[in-house]
């Protein structure tokens, strides 16, 4: 989980308790997604507690991901991983993920082994890309490694970037809708947010891997009122679940 959850004091009257949902940054639609969560369960709290959601600004899966690659590219070939911060740990694990299962061995620690033709899989040279969460770069990022690599097999980035900059992520994509189409180039990228889903669906990617954030926010309201109340806290870690996207099951895929 890439946010914090904190219990704040009673801050008003009548004992309202405020919970603090804090993201990795603010600036980004995933984490908006789990503030909506996180103001609807303070709706139907009816008073009992209010969500606070702050955090830093704009610049503060992969198992499953990697599952669609290899569907589409059995033998293997050259990837190009796109990732946040060098220091992200969540980012780092799913590099790890999508490393060592494209191996099909494990890394003694993330980000895991580079791939050097493991199974098959070759990392470009420049591989990994990191955005530091800014999604124009992430867009860029892409721009420049196809414009050298035109015969890339798989781009596969940790978090959504460059989807959400819907219309450059448009233009960048667009000249490689049929390969795409063709399953020539497996773009398939985390997160399902609806941005991401509709340009899914004008075949700008191959697949989408997403948590839920909107659950998350929900009930970690919830699981932080019943700690305050006495209860005992929720499993470490509390899954949500996983939405895995593709052709095939792009109408029903996102939870509902």
């Amino acid at each position: 989980m890439a946010f914090s959850a904190l219990m704040g004091g009673q801050a008003y009257a009548q004992q309202k308790l405020t919970f603090a949902l804090v993201p990795k940054n603010m600036n980004n639609p995933f984490f908006d997604q789990a503030r909506d969560g996180c103001k609807k369960a303070e709706a139907e709290s009816k008073g009992a507690f209010q969500c606070m959601y702050i955090g830093p600004g704009a610049h503060g899966g992969g198992e499953e991901q990697v599952q669609i690659v290899q569907t589409i590219k059995p033998k293997g070939g050259t990837i190009c991983i796109q990732s946040g911060g060098a220091a992200a740990a969540n980012h780092n694990e799913r590099m790890k993920g999508i490393r060592d299962t494209l191996a099909g061995k494990s890394s003694a620690q993330s980000p895991g082994d580079r791939l050097t033709g493991q199974n098959g899989w070759k990392e470009i040279d420049g591989c990994p890309l990191y955005t530091n969460d800014d999604f124009p770069v992430s867009v860029q990022q892409f721009q420049d490694i196809m414009a050298k690599n035109p015969n890339l097999d798989a781009f596969t980035p940790t978090g959504g970037f460059p989807q959400f900059v819907p219309d450059a992520n448009r233009a960048a994509v667009a000249p490689f809708k049929d390969k795409i189409a063709k399953k020539e180039l497996a773009l398939v990228v985390a997160d399902t947010l609806p941005v991401q889903i509709d340009q899914m669906k004008e075949g700008l990617s191959l697949g989408q891997v997403g948590q839920r954030p909107f659950e998350m926010g929900y009930k970690t309201m919830f699981a932080l009122k019943d700690v305050k109340g006495g209860k005992a806290p929720p499993a470490d870690p509390t899954y949500t679940g996983l939405d895995v996207c593709t052709s095939k099951n792009l109408d029903t895929c996102i939870a509902k």
